[in-house]
């Protein structure tokens, strides 16, 4: 349940707090509460003379015009009192609650609604990893996707030890006796509609350049070696305990200048030595997500008759550099030059020549995870809106009040649960398909709910800008969610396959199953 600011029990009448408007001290009001700002009139970032403006009035109004909630949480330390005979009106969450915003949650989160799908180790979960996202993850990442700077070991640590980073891998025997979250789920019973939540959650942080630094490389990089590992048992164990641990970092690196969606087409090569036990790698790899800090690189190379995966290790030869674009540095965005990088052939995963099948066994899952991101995503979007169209003013009333804004809500509205409802039906059938028929029968629609909710991205991103103005493409201060949405959500449309490639794919795989039906 949702609480009000914790402040100090002293009363004030509000012909007490008019008097407060002098040079020497200035007090105003905000939701029945005083505060007295004397102190603070220069080191306010708008300027003195805006909080002068409201000395010993009511600011309520004002104030939620131009500030986050937030903002007040921050500066808590000025509040003196409240009005007598007044309580608090507007709710100050607590980290873990439930948003009681209308559509703020996905309808199994909402006491109203009952779903098949989501019992009580999927509800416990979520409890334990939104107060963990809240009150860990949300600080660092909102500091860290400001500055630019790289995820901290600290952090790391802290997941690996809530057992994170193995729920970030989604179901499997790496899960089985491990302590998740105080044992907020089983390893057993982690589904996954578990590994949903967690996808889903942690996106709550709004920091799209942050939410891929936080090991998206280990989440789309490990999942090849668990696979694909057991020629070399020694060394899957030691990946992995390593990663899991936090005291190594992996990713996947694919992607080149010469070839993205089309896999087929790279150039980085690995020739064997004339005694056969070594690989020579050359080539460049681009667009690595956490290529810049991390150890191991799932890499993929042309090998004499097609293509091959191998694990290269950071060391001679090996060279990262960051790219820019136009997210956060945080992501841990890189380039990478490998120059005559000699790789134990006991690195290979799966089969020589045969990679395609590791690279390809990867994308489903990574496309779903991508999926549950966007459309969370999307809902924190509709939640801000919601709640921006009712204490902004505008022509003397609301922006709610103006049916033109209503309409662009119920559109976004509509786009949000339309595509979480698809995800939830996609996801009840990993839980009963086997992967073998995963690879057939959910590789096509998998592409389209992606392909399908990123569209629905740009419309609920220009949609909302709209709605927020100026606001909506300013980095800090109100439309701070909206702006990071409107610069990011463009990477999910090409990220793990772009949108034209996992259209062709879904109809390719339908064409497949196509009877001799005529009309």
């Amino acid at each position: 349940m949702a609480n009000v600011l914790n402040v100090p029990d002293k009363t004030f009448t509000r012909e007490e707090v008019k008097k407060h408007n002098t040079e020497d001290s200035t007090w105003f009001i905000i939701d029945s509460v005083v505060y007295d700002v004397s102190e603070f009139l220069d080191a306010h970032p708008g300027g003195e003379a805006v909080l002068r403006q409201v000395g010993g009035k009511d600011a309520t109004s004002a104030f939620y015009n131009l500030h986050r909630h937030e903002v007040l949480i921050k500066y808590n330390d000025l509040a003196i009192g409240t009005i007598k005979g007044e309580k608090q009106s507007i709710i100050t969450p607590r980290p873990g609650d439930l948003s009681p915003v209308p559509y703020a949650e996905p309808l199994w989160l909402t006491p109203q609604f009952r779903s098949p799908y989501f019992n009580d180790s999927h509800r416990s979960l979520q409890k334990a990893i939104r107060k963990f996202t809240d009150e860990v993850l949300a600080p660092e990442a909102l500091e860290k996707e400001r500055t630019g700077e790289l995820i901290s070991q600290d952090l790391i640590d802290k997941m690996s030890k809530a057992g994170i980073l193995h729920m970030r891998m989604g179901p499997g025997k790496h899960l089985h006796g491990v302590n998740l979250l105080d044992g907020a789920v089983k390893g057993e019973e982690f589904d996954y509609f578990h590994d949903m939540i967690m996808a889903q959650e942690q996106v709550r942080v709004a920091c799209r350049g942050f939410q891929d630094g936080n090991m998206a490389g280990m989440v789309i990089g490990l999942t090849c070696i668990l696979n694909y590992g057991d020629k070399n048992p020694a060394l899957k164990k030691r990946i992995t305990e390593e990663v899991f641990s936090g005291k190594k970092k992996i990713c996947l690196a694919i992607t080149e200048a010469f070839a993205g969606s089309d896999v087929a087409g790279l150039r980085t090569t690995a020739t064997k030595t004339p005694d056969g036990r070594h690989y020579i790698v050359n080539g460049t790899k681009k667009w690595i997500t956490n290529g810049v800090f991390s150890d191991y690189f799932v890499t993929g190379v042309k090998t004499d008759k097609g293509l091959s995966v191998l694990v290269i290790e950071r060391g001679e030869g090996v060279e990262t550099k960051p790219i820019k674009t136009s997210y956060s540095p945080a992501a841990g965005t890189t380039y990478i030059t490998f120059d005559n990088v000699k790789v134990p052939v006991e690195n290979l995963l799966g089969e020589e020549n045969k990679g395609i099948y590791v690279i390809l066994s990867n994308f489903n899952h990574e496309r779903w995870m991508m999926a549950c991101a966007t459309i969370r995503y999307m809902r924190l979007v509709v939640e801000e809106s919601l709640k921006w169209a009712h204490q902004r003013l505008v022509f003397g009333k609301r922006l709610i009040d103006q049916p033109v804004i209503r309409q662009k809500l119920a559109k976004m509205i509509a786009l949000c649960e339309a595509h979480q409802s698809w995800l939830e039906t996609i996801t009840y059938q990993m839980n009963h398909m086997p992967y073998s028929e995963q690879a057939k029968h959910l590789g096509g629609p998998i592409a389209l709910l992606k392909m399908s909710c990123t569209r629905a991205a740009h419309e609920i991103a220009d949609e909302s800008v709209q709605i927020w103005g100026g606001r909506g493409l300013t980095q800090t201060g109100m439309g701070r969610v909206i702006e990071n949405f409107n610069r990011g959500y463009k990477f999910d449309a090409i990220l793990g396959g772009a949108e034209e490639v996992l259209g062709d794919l879904g109809v390719r795989q339908a064409m497949k199953f196509m009877p001799k039906a005529v009309l």
